[in-house]
């Protein structure tokens, strides 16, 4: 039929949602109510992570490490700390101390994720925090 629009098969599609690519990313990864898939896996987590996703960057980075690509492991976990993702810096941490990247890299990691740390600091979060039971 002419004009009628032809229905999407990729559930993230539908969902229009970065956060249902990222679940569709963990049920992948951890075959959960799905076949364990880490192709599919992957490819969710990057749909997530190309629109701003931080913890689905820091799984790129780990997938990465996993499979030996350090190179390109370091690029998705600099960008994610850099994104504030404490996690990622533990990571390049962790590849520095057993010589899997070099000072550079750390040291670029530890500054993109103190300013992402310092960014996100508000006088007022810190007040409200200071606060009985202050949790935001």
């Amino acid at each position: 039929m002419t004009g009628m629009k032809q229905r999407h098969t990729d559930p993230s599609d539908d969902l229009g949602s970065i956060l249902a690519m990222f679940d569709l990313g963990d049920a992948f990864h951890k075959g959960d109510g799905v076949e364990k898939d880490h192709a599919k896996a992957t490819e969710f987590y990057m749909k997530a992570a190309m629109q701003g996703h931080v913890p689905s960057r820091y799984n790129l980075g780990c997938y990465e490490a996993k499979k030996g690509n350090f190179h390109r492991a370091v690029r998705h976990l600099l960008i994610s700390a850099k994104m504030g993702e404490e996690r990622s810096l533990a990571a390049i941490k962790k590849m520095f101390m057993t010589g899997l990247t070099n000072k550079e890299q750390y040291a670029e990691t530890l500054k993109g994720y103190q300013c992402a740390a310092e960014e996100m600091k508000s006088h007022d979060r810190d007040e409200v925090k200071a606060l009985p039971g202050g949790e935001l």
